[in-house]
């Protein structure tokens, strides 16, 4: 909650480090009277829906996103509500409808490419980064590739190597590309909806072992305006001693390691880089090692 009150306090011009100790008192009381229950898969289909439903150029590609409503349904009911022409089944063949949705990109319309495992981009690397990522810098700013590539990525539960690899390095030391990584219902929910309003290609990173995890989201989280803004990262706990960094469903972890270490005395951060490795926010990481120096902690806590 936190972080949406900062967004909106930066959507509106205001430093949001000034008014830092007043956001978090609205934000704990907010979050405690308001907040519902919603797991990832609701969360990306909720914002895929009001997206189509808001912009008539956003259409969805990929395979087994219509009929069988996505292979981990995070498309499901699109197909009855928006039709064939906008949630496009394809072959098994990601180089073809990649490609295409580049082409549809680059004559103003939104494509989200579904592809079932990130691990299956790699027959579509041409198209995302030659013909996606690069396009705006080779044409000085003429084109726009407003597309999103999206999809579970890095390991998951029972599936072999071919499903298994996380992609967050490939793709986010690729100039051009904007790389998100979302851990909660909130953070799926207000990155896709920013992913897919923005002008250039997001690769959009899913979990595939998030997509059934409940997190709590406020009436703010639900409204169909919200959205998050790309390249800030996430203060998911507050502490003074220390930060961890992590993404996706790392972030997890990152909290359980805090709670760790805050019996052993030491305050841990977790910030969450929701946006990954190509662009950095500076005035996050400044802000991070400023808060968290270590000031006196005895060796035994940190053995």
């Amino acid at each position: 909650m936190l972080g949406i009150l900062r967004a909106k306090v930066a959507c509106r011009g205001v430093p949001a480090s000034g008014l830092e100790q007043g956001i978090r008192v609205i934000a704990s009381r907010a979050f405690s009277s308001s907040a519902k229950q919603m797991t990832v898969r609701d969360a990306l289909n909720s914002a895929l829906d009001e997206e189509m439903s808001a912009d008539p150029t956003v259409f969805i590609m990929g395979e087994e996103v219509g009929e069988y409503q996505g292979a981990y349904k995070i498309t499901k009911g699109l197909l009855d509500k928006y039709g064939p022409q906008r949630v496009v089944d394809t072959p098994i063949t990601e180089a073809g409808f990649a490609g295409i949705g580049v082409g549809a990109a680059y004559h103003s319309l939104r494509p989200v490419i579904e592809f079932m495992t990130f691990n299956f981009s790699m027959q579509a690397i041409d198209h995302i980064i030659n013909s996606a990522a690069k396009s705006n810098y080779m044409s000085a700013g003429q084109i726009s590739v407003p597309i999103v590539f999206r999809g579970p990525n890095g390991a998951a539960a029972g599936v072999g190597a071919q499903h298994s690899q996380c992609y967050a390095a490939w793709f986010g030391a690729c100039p051009g590309l904007k790389v998100l990584a979302p851990y909660s219902s909130e953070d799926a929910r207000g990155l896709l909806k920013a992913a897919i309003r923005d002008p250039d290609p997001v690769v959009f990173l899913e979990n595939e072992l998030l997509y059934g995890e409940s997190f709590p989201v406020s009436a703010e989280v639900l409204d169909s305006s919200f959205c998050l803004p790309i390249g800030k990262a996430k203060i998911e706990r507050e502490g003074k001693d220390v930060t961890i960094t992590a993404f996706s469903k790392m972030v997890g972890y990152a909290l359980q390691a805090a709670d760790i270490l805050a019996k052993e005395g030491i305050s841990a951060e977790v910030t969450e880089t929701i946006h990954l490795i190509f662009y950095v926010s500076v005035e996050d990481i400044v802000r991070a090692a400023k808060r968290t120096c270590y000031r006196s902690v005895p060796l035994a806590a940190t053995a």
